[in-house]
């Protein structure tokens, strides 16, 4: 088989989450499995850069993984003029077809990539582009539709909605999904199953070998009582202000020693005096052994974002043994809380308070719904399954696995 050449906005060891985290492990695994992977990607540093600024050198380097990077030079552009569509996206005001245009071509781009994929089309096997709502995606897999695979990390919103993409991404010979959910939204936006693309829902792949310490955890932390936790970046776009409202609510509502933890980057208000006084505890970033630990020593993970296409902290609190409780909302966490019977889901206040109620008094249902969380997550996530689904996939859509 030539290269496969997985496609995204920035690449690099040091970004630690979303859609740039997930292709990393993905390429570092079929890499380590024998495939033969490239990523090509421009020069910016990460999402929160400045999108005209070239970070990293031009040209070819080998990533610690082994897997080789080709970077290219982004190019400038109207940042004032992306803005002010992006404004109106987020608040879904239509855009007329010229501002839709000028969207796509503000967004993180770089002609210089779209050069060498229409150059080398022939050297390699499939182009995969990853997430789907970048220049990058959009300009490349416009170069060779017939040979682009998107991974599109798609959800319910405006942006997924944008003309030139609903008749791109249909001529693509290939979309993978991490959830149901999403590949029900794509089929929904996209009509993939009239326009032939060929669909498959994979998922994340999951180091599953964890072996957590809930008492290492309590005895670092001194945290001796029972406790909520939140794993992720805290902002409102993860609707965590959500799950602090309805904390602070339900420990007024009840006479309890349950505390909520925080962990991960980022900053949104907290109650002073729930702070001061421990009820609620920001831990920031730590190490992954202190959140696994964490995990397993926390009664639920609670999860509230509305806008999720997988959630590998999800994974990670059933493979510590512990239920989740998550928005119902968001169509795809509350999917999988379904498939695997992992937790609970609340839509208001007073579901919230009814479902911590359950989990805390009903400790043993609790336990078994992490173990069934954990028992789902080996079963359909662990790498070596993962991998084996992506050469079966690949193998597919180029004809080598029939060959």
């Amino acid at each position: 088989m030539r290269p496969i050449a997985f496609v995204s906005p920035w690449y690099g060891d040091y970004i630690t989450g979303g859609a740039e985290a997930e292709l990393r492990e993905l390429a570092a695994h079929l890499h380590s499995a024998g495939m033969p992977v490239e990523i090509l990607t421009t020069c910016v540093r990460d999402f929160s850069s400045d999108w005209s600024k070239n970070y990293h050198t031009p040209g070819t380097s080998i990533a610690r993984s082994g897997v080789i990077v080709r970077r290219f030079r982004a190019r400038k552009r109207d940042t004032a003029a992306f803005d002010s569509i992006n404004q109106k996206l987020m608040r879904n005001i239509p855009l007329t077809q010229e501002e839709e245009k000028s969207f796509l071509h503000e967004m993180v781009g770089s002609p210089e990539l779209c050069r060498y994929i229409s150059e080398h089309r022939g050297d390699y096997s499939l182009f995969v582009y990853i997430p789907y709502m970048f220049g990058t995606t959009y300009y490349g897999v416009r170069v060779c539709p017939e040979k682009s695979v998107l991974i599109p990390c798609l959800h319910d919103e405006s942006y997924a909605r944008l003309t030139p993409l609903r008749r791109l991404f249909p001529r693509t010979a290939g979309m993978i999904f991490n959830a149901v959910p999403e590949a029900e939204l794509a089929e929904e936006l996209y009509g993939l199953s009239k326009s032939g693309t060929k669909t498959i829902v994979m998922g994340i792949g999951m180091d599953t070998d964890i072996t957590p310490s809930p008492e290492d955890f309590r005895q670092k932390y001194n945290i001796s009582e029972p406790f909520i936790v939140y794993a992720g970046r805290k902002d409102h776009g993860k609707n965590v202000g959500t799950l602090v409202r309805y904390f602070s609510e339900y420990i007024r509502r009840n006479d309890t020693p349950l505390r909520l933890v925080l962990m991960g980057g980022g900053e949104i208000s907290l109650p002073g005096e729930l702070v001061r006084n421990g009820r609620i505890t920001d831990l920031g970033f730590v190490e992954k052994k202190d959140k696994y630990d964490a995990m397993a020593a926390a009664e639920m993970l609670c999860q509230p974002s509305l806008n999720e296409s997988f959630s590998l902290v999800i994974m990670e609190s059933w493979l510590c043994g512990r239920p989740v409780l998550v928005h119902e909302g968001c169509t795809v966490t509350r999917s999988f809380v379904n498939e695997c019977s992992g937790g609970l889901y609340f839509a208001d206040y007073f579901e919230f308070e009814g479902c911590v109620d359950y989990l805390l008094r009903n400790r043993e249902t609790a336990s078994a719904m992490g173990e069934n969380g954990g028992k789902y997550v080996r079963e359909h996530f662990d790498w070596e399954v993962i991998v084996k689904k992506y050469r079966d996939y690949f193998g597919e859509l180029t004809g080598e696995k029939r060959q």
